[in-house]
Parts: structure tokens; C-alpha cells; sequence
């Protein structure tokens, strides 16, 4: 036997042992799980407005809860 054939029945073992772990498992062998690339959402970037507008409503929430707990 030479090597040609001993990967051959080897990978012929491997497909086997494959489809025999499908069965058991109950779902067909996924390759790359996960979300497919480029499906994402892009990431929304905040300008130093917004970011200070934010940070003003945030102050003022956290006055009016200070003073409603007095």
C-alpha cells in the first residue's frame, strides 16, 4: 500500500465518522458558525455635541432624583 491509498481510506474513515456524528447530534456539521460576515450593523460615532448634551440631561436627571429624595 502506498500513501495514496492510506489517505484515501483514512479520509474515507473520516467522512464516515463525520456523517455518524451528524446523525447522533442531529444537525449537519456547520463549517463556520456564527453570523456571516457583512451583516453587521455599522458603528454610529457621537460628536462632542451630542456627547455634551447627553452629559447635561444626565446632570439634571441626577439633580431632580437628589432633590426628590431630600
Amino acid at each position: 500500500m502506498n500513501t495514496t491509498d492510506i489517505l484515501a481510506l483514512i479520509d474515507a474513515e473520516i467522512a464516515t465518522l463525520q456523517q455518524a456524528r451528524a446523525l447522533i447530534v442531529g444537525t449537519e456539521i456547520r463549517r463556520r458558525p456564527g453570523r456571516p460576515k457583512g451583516t453587521g450593523k455599522k458603528k454610529r460615532n457621537l460628536s462632542p455635541e451630542g456627547r455634551a448634551r447627553i452629559a447635561e440631561a444626565v446632570k439634571k436627571r441626577w439633580a431632580a432624583q437628589k432633590k426628590a429624595a431630600k
